[in-house]
């Protein structure tokens, strides 16, 4: 099989924070042929950079609360998460992390790993979300961030690692990135200690 698919023609249905485009395509089938045409609805944004804090001399992470309306059928609408946000031209993944981060938490980052990169939701989306995590000292984060322009409200807390594990089985910790890159702590935890201690 080729994997070859062929756009027909696109459009822009919202051109917002959002920007949805309409594709008609056809792509190769599995069986042989070409697809009919189809149509598919795109949420298209820029590359994300989504950083896990850590202190390993306090074994703390930072993690920033915010409101989030897709959790707003949940039982937290307000979520914990790591400080997150989208690669502006001309930026680097790292320059993404060390800028949010100052802007969420306040706090400075000395030294970042990166984790991983993954496609959000690639049935309806092309968002792709980097995973660093970034080295902080959790005595320095504290008190509400966010730019005002951006109606950002966040508040900044520091939880013990095993706090925070246990928060990704109550739903306060329920978002992708978050568990995904405290998993990958907790599976290299010890590595990411040595390396930085």
């Amino acid at each position: 099989m080729k994997y070859e698919f062929e756009i027909l023609n696109s459009s822009v249905l919202l051109d917002d924070f959002l920007n949805i485009h309409e594709y008609h395509l056809r792509h190769q089938l599995f069986a042989g042929g070409q697809s009919d045409v189809l149509r598919r609805l795109c949420l298209e944004k820029q590359m994300a950079v989504s950083v896990l804090l850590f202190d390993p001399d306090q074994d703390a992470l930072v993690m920033v609360e915010q409101f989030r309306i897709g959790a707003r059928q949940t039982a937290n609408s307000w979520l914990l998460e790591n400080p997150a946000g989208y690669v502006e031209a001309g930026e680097s993944v790292a320059d993404v992390a060390v800028r949010e981060v100052l802007e969420e938490t306040g706090c400075s980052v000395s030294d970042l790993i990166p984790i991983c990169e993954f496609l959000v939701s690639p049935g309806i989306s092309n968002e792709r979300i980097a995973l660093l995590c970034g080295r902080v000292d959790a005595g320095t984060a504290d008190g509400i961030h966010g730019l005002g322009e951006e109606g950002e409200d966040i508040k900044v807390h520091v939880l013990n690692f095993n706090e925070a594990v246990s928060e990704m089985y109550t739903g306060k910790i329920n978002s992708t990135s978050t568990i995904m890159s405290m998993q990958w702590l907790m599976l290299n935890k010890q590595k990411v200690i040595n390396q930085w201690i």
